[in-house]
């Protein structure tokens, strides 16, 4: 009779039950229980994080995104150009936005078909700048060859942006090519921004740039083929926007980038 009592019970967590499978459908299962816990509160539902785990292991959902690594890009050609001293020297931190940018290439593939029907496998280079503040990626070009244009035209929408900083502002790269050209150091001189170098293969000099490109290639790149450059770029655009706009990170809060901007910013004002 007891368990006949328990099966004609309605379910209790009927509502959070539904409310984590949107959360987790939303977030193409890229959210463990940690962020939906903050999802949850910020919908107004105070859910224990031992429960919401309980629920998404009844519920089956657990992320199976790939973590397989490809080999790194790397933009370095031996002294092309000028090497600037390591400013940030690790020193990521900083309650100030747009006072440390961060920047780097990274490469992806994508397959298309020759007129002999012979799948090619091509290259695309991917250049963001990222605001260490909130991790928020300012600009970015995607472009199907290394580019020194891509990369100056980034930089020249991030300057833009970081005009409304009250103090000085320091971009932060690697010793790559792109960032030892004279165009590069004169636009950053013209605008009274400070240059920053990591050490030469020392990728843990510029680990926020590094984890933005793992959790992005970890989210929306390995495991899926795309079949053109445009295809690319359209996933590209939507996770950074997605990146900036909807997705909450722990160290933030259970805030996005842009939303702890906003508080940040209002609180000042």
């Amino acid at each position: 009779m007891y368990w006949q009592k328990r099966f004609n019970e309605s379910n209790p967590d009927e509502e959070i039950e539904h409310l984590i499978k949107e959360i987790f459908k939303e977030n193409n299962g890229n959210y463990g229980y940690r962020r939906i816990c903050m999802e949850l509160r910020k919908c107004g539902h105070i859910v224990n994080h031992k429960k919401v785990l309980r629920i998404m292991n009844k519920l089956n959902l657990t992320c199976t995104k790939f973590t397989r690594k490809s080999r790194k890009y790397n933009s370095y050609k031996g002294t092309v150009g000028k090497v600037a001293q390591n400013r940030i020297n690790r020193r990521f931190n900083t309650h100030i936005p747009y006072q440390k940018i961060t920047t780097d290439t990274t490469e992806f593939k994508y397959y298309t078909k020759d007129q002999s029907g012979k799948t090619v496998i091509k290259k695309a280079y991917l250049d963001p700048f990222l605001d260490m503040f909130n991790g928020e990626i300012l600009s970015y070009r995607l472009s199907q060859r290394p580019s020194a244009k891509a990369i100056l035209d980034a930089l020249n929408e991030t300057i833009i942006i970081t005009k409304e900083c009250p103090y000085r502002t320091t971009i932060h790269t690697d010793q790559g090519w792109g960032y030892q050209m004279k165009a590069f150091r004169k636009r950053l001189k013209d605008n009274e921004i400070f240059q920053s170098m990591s050490r030469r293969g020392n990728c843990l000099d510029n680990s926020p740039m590094e984890n933005f490109f793992g959790l992005m290639k970890q989210e929306m790149y390995y495991g899926v083929i795309y079949e053109s450059f445009e295809e690319l770029k359209q996933a590209v655009d939507k996770y950074i926007y997605y990146y900036n706009n909807r997705r909450i990170k722990v160290k933030l809060t259970g805030m996005s980038p842009v939303e702890y901007r906003k508080q940040a910013s209002q609180l000042v004002a």
